[in-house]
This record gives structure tokens, sequence and C-alpha cells, in this order.
């Protein structure tokens, strides 16, 4: 198995109870989660070897996260301890008609208040097979958006390579008018793997995919992506139909810069209880398969049936093991193509 390190905002989710509005009653739901976090939660319970490098508060709800990803397996001695307060979000359930709602309340954490110095990448990223970073931290502010930079960068100059999740925040760039275009480009050009669409590479790259077909438009932004960054490998999304609230149709695509295009049937989800965390845990899926050396098409359906998992289940971690995943694939194991 391989060592993973995921770097990124730890983040405390308070939920509404059941299905009621934000503060309808006066009692709220906690869970530790964190785009990054997920991921690393996800690869541990699938056997990696998972640490988190982070910042969070010297106070009860540091202590909280940090012991929340131990008690998932994931090492948490490389997460900084400051002044400061934790990253919260709020969370309200959908229900028939009316969508789910998040607020934000993030900004002054004490992740988004630390800098590129106080991370030594050569200590951290020692023994590293892969670098996990996704969009949300450089969409923070411009200090983090150096961070994430130099962590990407570090990973490059080492040989580590590096998964990044586009998770393009338009409200998070724009409070304080970053150059996400600029910015994420320099971010996409060190990943190995990309989880983004053809909606993420239109902001990278700017221009609009107009085919008719959204599995087209993919297609389409992947040619353009492995033109315009030399080291990117591999491009990986979903496309989601949502029918209600509750009811998701889920599908998903592998793509390759030597011409692999393995997709994954589409799954009808009914009943969803937590959609939060799909993409998280749809990107560890997909991360886990290539670490094992499953064969595209395996890889990909490994990858959407863990998304498909953390639908039903509560909180932002999906803490299943590869058994769930395959049991949820139908097959019994992945035949490796040498």
């Amino acid at each position: 198995m391989s060592r993973v390190v995921c770097f990124g905002e730890l983040l405390l989710r308070m939920s509404a109870p059941g299905r009621e509005l934000l503060l309808q009653s006066a009692q709220l739901a906690v869970h530790a989660g964190g785009a990054e976090a997920n991921v690393g939660v996800s690869l541990a319970h699938l056997g990696h070897a998972v640490s988190v490098v982070s910042t969070v508060p010297c106070n009860p709800l540091g202590d909280f996260a940090l012991g929340e990803l131990r008690r998932h397996g994931v090492d948490t001695t490389a997460v900084r301890r400051s002044d400061g307060r934790m990253g919260l979000y709020f969370l309200t359930t959908g229900a028939v008609q009316r969508a789910s709602e998040v607020v934000y309340d993030r900004a002054d954490s004490a992740f988004a208040n630390s800098s590129a110095g106080d991370y030594d990448w050569d200590a951290l990223l020692a023994g590293a097979d892969w670098l996990h970073l996704s969009g949300v931290s450089p969409a923070l502010n411009p200090a983090m958006a150096q961070a994430t930079l130099a962590a990407a960068r570090a990973a490059c100059a080492r040989g580590v390579k590096v998964s990044f999740d586009g998770n393009f925040r338009p409200s998070l760039w724009a409070r304080w008018q970053g150059d996400a275009p600029g910015i994420l480009r320099e971010l996409f050009a060190c990943a190995d793997l990309v989880f983004a669409d053809y909606r993420d590479i239109g902001v990278v790259l700017g221009g609009e995919f107009e085919q008719a077909d959204v599995r087209e438009r993919v297609d389409a932004a992947a040619a353009q992506a492995f033109a315009a960054f030399p080291r990117l490998q591999w491009m990986a999304c979903t496309q989601r139909t949502p029918h209600s609230v509750d009811n998701h149709a889920l599908g998903a695509m592998l793509i390759g810069r030597d011409g692999t295009r393995a997709m994954a049937p589409t799954r009808e989800m009914l009943g969803i209880v937590d959609r939060i965390g799909g993409g998280d845990a749809f990107a560890a899926g997909i991360l886990h398969g290539m670490m094992r050396g499953f064969a595209p098409d395996a890889i990909v359906r490994f990858g959407l049936a863990a998304g498909c998992l953390k639908h039903s289940i509560p909180g932002d971690f999906n803490p299943v093991s590869e058994a769930d995943i395959m049991a949820l694939t139908g097959e019994e194991r992945f035949d490796v193509r040498r």
C-alpha cells in the first residue's frame, strides 16, 4: 500500500437534526470533515498510510477534529496547533423539492491564517508516494494560495505524485478577488491526476464546451487539459443527474493521456442519506484503484461505487473497506492487467 499526504483545512460540520431547518430547534449534530481529510480517512480505511498536514486551534474544537482523524487511522502528527479559531460550516439537509444548504463560517481560521513558511515540505513529504490537494485551500486567501502552490511544487521537485481536486468555489475566490484561473493553472501543471470536468477546465483554460452530450464535453476538455499540462496523466470526474433531493443518478469517467477512456455505468441512488463528501469518496476510490494497479475500467467502477456508498452514510467521512466497495460492484476481485 502507499503513503499519502493530504494538505488542507479541517472543518467542523454543524448539522440541523433530521430534515429540520437550521436552528428550527436548538440542536446541532457535529461531524469532523474537510475535503482533503475526507479523502485521507477513506484511504486509511482502504489500508494506506495517510498523514494530514493542516493547522487547527489549541482548543477543544481542534482536539475533537484531531481525535476523529486518529480514530479513523489517520496520522495527525504533522498538524500544527496555533492560536485562532476552528473553521466551521452549517448544513441544512434538504427534503423533497427543498435543496440542502451550506453556510460557511471559516474566515480567519487558524488554517486560513497560516502561511507557506509554516510547512516544512522536505520533512512532510519524506517517504510519500502521493500528495492530495484541492482547489478549496488556494481559494481562501492569498497566503493559502501560495502555501498550496508551495506544497505542489515541493512534491513535483521530489518526485511525489500529485492528486488535485479542482473543487472550484467562486464565492471564496470572489471574497479577495483572487486570480482563480492563473493559480489553478499552476496547480494543474503540477498534477499527475486531476478530479475535474469540462466546467473546471473551462475555468482554468478559458472557453466553453458546447458539445451536445456531456461525455463529449468531458472528452474535449480532457484533450485540452492534456495538451496544456504535460505532467498530467489522468482526469476523472462524475456526472450527476438529480431527480430530487433524495434521488440522484451518478456516472463516472476516467480518461488517460494515452487515449484510455473508461466509463462506469450510471447508478441510481434512491433515498440518499447524506451526499456531503461523495466527491471525496470518489476521489479516494480512484486513487486506491491506481495505487493497487487495477485496470482503468476497474478503477472507475471502484471509484463510483465508493462515491455511491458515501451517499448512504451520515457525516463527511466514508469509513468503508475495500471489501464493502467491491461488494457493491458485484465482483469478488479485480484482475490486474500487467
